[in-house]
């Protein structure tokens, strides 16, 4: 599937919209799941939100399903991607799909 891309005003925005289509799980509360099992997830939808005056604000929303068609959320902000974080699996899934997308 195709990921999507949506412009919202506010993360929250983004969220509630989530929600709405059925992303109902909190994956931030699931980070070593998605870190030692990062094969079992993709990525839907993808929200980069970036504060107009306060760089704190930036996020980027992950709308992530597993094999299993459990569908969640994943917030995470430019400070979360550190070596060994949740964040950066997702970060390196989103690099990884868009070159597949290429070939």
């Amino acid at each position: 599937m195709d990921r999507q891309m949506y412009h919202y005003a506010t993360v929250s925005k983004a969220l509630q919209d989530l929600n709405e289509k059925g992303y109902t799980t909190d994956f931030n509360l699931e980070e070593e799941r998605i870190k030692n099992h990062c094969e079992d997830f993709t990525i839907e939808h993808i929200y980069r939100y970036e504060g107009e005056s306060d760089p704190g604000d930036e996020a980027t929303v992950y709308g992530i399903k597993s094999k299993d068609g459990e569908k969640g959320v994943f917030v995470a902000s430019p400070g979360a991607y550190n070596e060994n974080s949740a964040a950066k699996v997702l970060l390196d899934m989103t690099i990884k799909g868009r070159a597949g997308q290429q070939s």
